[in-house]
């Protein structure tokens, strides 16, 4: 199962052991339990202190638990965690074998107090890149507290199990035997929703901090250059974000940041956070802004307000709150969130092996989207609107070279049709002729671009009728003191690296105007 060079680098890892850790199977006939016995084999001859067992009685087979020895960790896959997994199944032996986690320790204190029996499943796919934060979260949970107990399970090995809770997208998390949630969570958002009283201590903490110097709203690529270069001034320097990362949280493979020949967008968000800490910038994160109250006067104090009622201040503002995916809006749509309706082809593109999907939009992100699910699904319908595909010429000749892809072109989606649980089929029409179409599939995948979040700024500062925020040059809005960054802005070419450098550019400016005006309150 493992190559030598795996081997080495995982008993590496091993050797930051306190504990022995046992690794209990149960397995039965089939050919992945086998794969099983050989992984965790392999496993326990790398550390003496790491024992593998095949006598579990788990109703889920093939399935092994991670526990230190003589306790019962609710830590358990239902999977053979290779892939984007493989680092939950290190991190899990190291931290069932006592090594400490990278985590704040109030985090902690916060898990282990928790009240009440949890018991989490997690749906997920090795290709899924949003699984292993949720997966890493709950595993860890259970390690830290003995009423929380939590089961990673592969769907492809579970299809029985999967199309039983129709389930159609993953990460999906049940708690207790009731749907959780769906999609990437952190552990501070999984927290919130289990701790009844996190709201209320998180809004009083906040309420307490200081001014800021400069206060960026959005941790993506815009906000973690913009926090990097207000902190590199000396200045106080604040960063609140939703999720940190933003959209590389989502991104599979990034390989146009210069000087970075290859990465995974989890990969570099996690890099992104680790450089604004390094600059102790105050991050705030999983924290929703709603509200902006800019400054009364020239150099006084703009406020922003959170979900969660806590007010935060700055002399200067940022605003990088970045785009998401933007919707089709035909009925059916939300209907089927998750149900069949995707738009993380990468994670979810597993669930629909050996059926028929559609993906809407014929840019690159849907013409790649296609071509990475012709691999897996039986036929691809992809549905562009306009009369011909937008996407680079050497991803169309990829495409059109693929046998189980039908391409429809000036083709208007109308409906996404289900049978009340799950998604059935697509309607469309043929902006040339006028004729009706309709396609039997099991899933659709949405790829037609983005659409900024500024939904909360309607009304405040001046928006361009797409809903960006209108910036000049310097990166300075329509109202003094408060710069704007990265994709919610008008600055054209969504890219990574460019709103790298419109962050760090408005974080020079917002320097600028606190040296030219200071902050009288």
């Amino acid at each position: 199962m493992l190559d030598d060079s795996l081997k080495s680098q995982l008993a590496a890892y091993l050797e930051r052991l306190r504990e022995p850790v046992q690794l209990i199977a149960t397995l039965d006939e089939r050919e992945a339990s086998a794969e099983m016995r050989e992984l965790l084999q392999e496993i326990a001859a790398l550390n003496p202190l790491v024992e593998a067992r095949f006598d579990g009685n788990d109703a889920r087979k093939p399935s092994f638990q991670i526990s230190r020895k003589g306790a019962d960790m609710g830590l358990r896959f239902a999977a053979i965690p290779m892939g984007h997994e493989f680092t939950s199944l290190v991190l899990a032996l190291l931290q069932a074998g006592g090594h400490p986690p990278k985590l704040e320790a109030e985090v902690i204190a916060q898990i282990q107090a928790l009240e009440g029996d949890f018991a989490f499943e997690t749906y997920m796919s090795l290709t899924c890149h949003n699984c292993p934060d949720v997966v890493q979260a709950l595993n860890l949970m259970a390690v830290l507290n003995p009423r929380i107990r939590h089961v990673a399970i592969d769907g492809g090995l579970f299809e029985a199990e999967v199309a039983d809770r129709k389930i159609m997208a993953v990460p999906t998390i049940f708690l207790n035997g009731q749907p959780f949630g769906s999609g990437r969570m952190e552990i501070g958002e999984i927290l919130a929703r289990i701790d009844t009283g996190a709201a209320a201590r998180d809004a009083a903490k906040l309420a307490q901090k200081d001014v800021f110097d400069v206060l960026i709203v959005g941790g993506g690529p815009a906000g973690a250059a913009a926090a990097v270069y207000a902190a590199r001034k000396g200045i106080k320097t604040g960063i609140v974000a939703e999720r940190f990362g933003g959209q590389t949280l989502d991104t599979l493979g990034i390989e146009n940041f210069i000087s970075v020949l290859e990465t995974q967008g989890p990969k570099f968000a996690a890099a992104l956070e680790a450089h604004a800490r390094h600059y102790d910038v105050d991050i705030m994160n999983g924290q929703r802004v709603e509200k902006l109250e800019p400054a009364l006067q020239p150099g006084g104090i703009g406020t922003i307000t959170l979900a969660n009622g806590a007010q935060l201040r700055g002399k200067t503002l940022i605003l990088s709150t970045g785009a998401r995916w933007r919707n089709v809006n035909v009925p059916g749509e939300a209907e089927y969130r998750n149900k069949g309706v995707a738009y993380c082809p990468h994670c979810d593109g597993p669930l629909f092996k050996g059926r028929k999907v559609a993906v809407i939009g014929g840019g690159n992100s849907g013409v790649e989207a296609a071509i990475d699910l012709a691999g897996i699904v039986e036929h691809v319908s992809l549905i562009e609107f306009a009369d011909a595909l937008k996407a680079d010429a050497v991803l169309v000749d990829k495409l059109k070279s693929l046998p189980n892809v039908a391409i429809h072109v000036n083709a208007q989606t109308t409906e996404i049709t289900g049978d009340g649980q799950k998604v059935t089929g697509l309607r469309y029409k043929d902006r040339a002729s006028g004729a009706e179409h309709s396609v039997e599939l099991a899933g659709v995948f949405v790829q037609i671009g983005l659409v900024p979040n500024t939904e909360w700024l309607k009304g405040t500062l001046e928006l361009s009728k797409y809903g960006e925020i209108i910036v000049d040059a310097k990166g300075a809005t329509s109202l003094p003191g408060i710069f704007a960054a990265g994709d919610a802005t008008t600055v054209p070419y969504k890219q990574i690296i460019i709103a790298a450098g419109e962050g760090a550019k408005a974080a020079l400016s917002a320097f600028d105007h606190l040296i030219r005006h200071g902050a009288n309150g």
